[in-house]
């Protein structure tokens, strides 16, 4: 009974996908966002990459998106987004909303959103 959304934050990749999903629990119904990867990793070219020419604009486009969705439980494509470990944890000692984290999700967002950014600056002025 589930629907999940697909929503393209293409960056990391042409193809990163964000899903998304309501999920209602005890009568409320709570905004459910699968981050795909908004991160820059090393070695990645910005500037003048001829393989992906629209990779800034596509990261850029991404963090919109991002920005714009309703997010009461993160979850993302890898655990360390979001601090699956300690969230699991307090989630098995008895605590049902270890995993609704909107603060969470929009720090982690715009902290990616700094990392590339500062890369891009960096990648524009040459530097190494």
């Amino acid at each position: 009974g589930a629907v999940l959304v697909a929503h393209l934050t293409a960056g990391h990749t042409k193809g990163t996908t964000t899903w998304t999903m309501d999920e209602t629990e005890g009568g409320r119904t709570l905004h459910v966002v699968i981050v795909g990867s908004p991160n820059v990793n090393p070695g990645y070219k910005l500037v003048g990459n001829k393989a992906y020419p629209r990779i800034a604009s596509d990261y850029r486009h991404g963090f919109q998106v991002l920005e714009g969705l309703p997010c009461d439980i993160f979850l993302g494509a890898h655990g360390g987004y979001y601090g699956l470990q300690a969230k699991y944890s307090r989630w098995k000692s008895g605590d049902r909303d270890a995993f609704i984290d909107p603060e969470g999700y929009r720090n982690y967002i715009a902290d990616r959103e700094r990392a590339f950014e500062s890369e891009l600056k960096r990648q524009q002025a040459g530097t190494r």
